[in-house]
C-alpha cells in the first residue's frame, strides 16, 4: 500500500502549482505506519515537491499509539503539529466508540508530546454524547486547556443510520441529549475557550494565539489541494476528483497503470453553492468578490441577505458576509438557504 501512495505522489507532482504549504496525515489511522513508512511518503514528497519554508506537517494520531519513541522519531521526520483523537474522557465513552485507549491515556500523550518538543497540538472532542451531563462537559474542556494544547476541534455526535449506536438507540438501550442540552454544551464550550483564549475561527475549530489549522483552512478557503491514497479526494478551482475506495483495487490499478480514481467538474451552481457551505462555517466568511465572479446575488437572495442582517445571524464586513456567534449556531442550514438549485 505504502508504495503506491508513494507512486501517486510521484505521478502528481504537476498538480502543485505553488510550494506546498502543509502536508496532512490523516483519513484513518496513520499513527499506524511504521517510522520507515512515513519517512518513505515524506521523502518521496521532499523529492517531487516544492515545499514552504515553514510547512505545517500534520500527522493525525491515536493516544494509543503515542509513545516517546515514536514522538521523538516523528519530530525527527519533520512531524511538527500533531491531531490527537482523544474524542471524551468518560470510560463509558471510551467503550462504546471502541477506542483503543483509557481516559488516563488521553491526558498522558499530551505531556508526552510537550516533553518531547512538539509546540503545536490539537485534540478532538466530541459532545452530544449520550449520558454526557453539562458539568462532564465542562470538566472535559477544562482538562484539554489545562494540558495546554492549542488547538480544539469539537464535533456534535452523529448518529448514522445502520450502526450500532443507532440501534442501540432505538430499542431505548441508549439515550442522546436533547437538542436544548447540546445547544447547552456548545454554548459552554465556545464560552469556556473563548474565556481562555481561543478563537473560535470555524464552526467546530478553536485556535490558540493565531495557531489555524493551515491544512484545513485551505478546505474551507477553496484553495487547491491534492489527496493521495484510497478514498483520498482532490480539488482545484472548478474540478473535483477521488480516488477509489476499494485498496486491493487502488493498488492493482496504480501497478497497472489503470485508472485508479473518479471526477467531476463543477458548474456554477456547484460553485455557487459550495462557497457559501464552505465560506459560512469560518470567520472569514464568504468573500463579496467571489460573489460577484459568480453573478451577484438575485433579488431573492439579497431579501434573504437582509432579513438575516436583522436578525443578527449575519454581520456585513467591508469584504466579506460573516455569521455572527448567534448564525454559527444554525451555519448550515443558513448556508442552504442560499443554495441554488438550478
Amino acid at each position: 500500500m505504502i508504495l503506491s501512495i508513494a507512486k501517486e505522489i510521484k505521478q502528481r507532482r504537476g498538480e502543485a502549482l505553488n510550494p506546498l504549504s502543509s502536508i496532512y496525515f490523516g483519513g484513518g489511522t496513520p499513527s499506524l505506519l511504521t517510522i520507515e513508512e512515513t519517512s518513505l511518503l515524506l521523502k518521496t514528497i521532499e523529492e517531487h515537491y516544492q515545499r514552504n519554508k515553514n510547512i505545517e506537517v500534520t500527522l493525525e494520531v491515536n493516544p494509543e499509539d503515542i509513545s516517546k519513541e515514536k514522538l521523538k522519531s516523528w519530530l525527527n521526520l519533520g512531524v511538527n503539529r500533531l491531531s490527537i483523537g482523544l474524542q471524551s474522557f468518560k470510560k463509558e465513552d471510551l467503550k462504546w466508540m471502541n477506542r483503543g485507549h483509557t481516559d488516563k491515556d488521553a491526558l498522558s500523550c499530551v505531556s508526552f508530546a510537550w516533553e518531547v518538543g512538539f509546540t503545536n497540538i490539537s485534540v478532538d472532542l466530541m459532545y452530544g454524547l449520550p449520558g454526557l451531563s453539562q458539568e462532564e462537559w465542562k470538566n472535559h474542556i477544562d482538562l484539554v486547556l489545562d494540558s495546554g494544547i492549542t488547538h480544539i476541534s469539537a464535533y456534535c455526535l452523529t448518529v448514522e443510520k445502520g450502526t450500532l449506536l443507532s440501534n442501540e438507540i432505538k430499542k431505548g438501550n441508549i439515550s442522546v441529549p436533547e437538542d436544548d442540552a447540546i445547544e447547552s454544551q456548545y454554548n459552554t464550550l465556545t464560552s469556556q475557550l473563548k474565556n481562555s483564549g481561543f478563537e473560535q475561527y470555524e464552526v467546530s475549530n478553536f485556535a490558540y494565539n493565531k495557531l489555524y489549522s493551515q491544512h484545513n483552512s485551505s478546505y474551507w478557503k477553496g484553495v487547491n489541494y491534492i489527496g493521495v491514497g484510497p478514498s483520498a479526494h482532490s480539488f482545484k478551482e472548478g474540478y473535483r476528483r477521488w480516488n477509489i475506495a476499494n485498496n486491493p483495487a487502488y493498488i492493482r490499478s496504480l501497478k497497472m497503470n489503470c485508472p485508479y480514481y473518479e471526477e467531476e467538474f463543477l458548474s456554477q451552481k456547484d460553485l455557487w453553492n459550495e462557497l457559501f457551505l464552505t465560506g459560512f462555517r469560518t470567520r472569514w466568511g464568504v468573500l463579496k468578490g467571489k460573489i460577484s465572479d459568480l453573478g451577484g446575488f438575485t433579488a431573492e437572495e439579497a431579501s434573504l441577505l437582509e432579513g438575516y442582517i436583522k436578525n443578527h445571524k449575519i454581520k456585513e464586513l467591508k469584504e466579506a458576509y460573516v455569521l455572527t456567534d448567534n448564525g454559527f449556531l444554525f451555519a448550515d442550514a443558513i448556508a442552504q438557504s442560499f443554495f441554488r438549485v438550478q
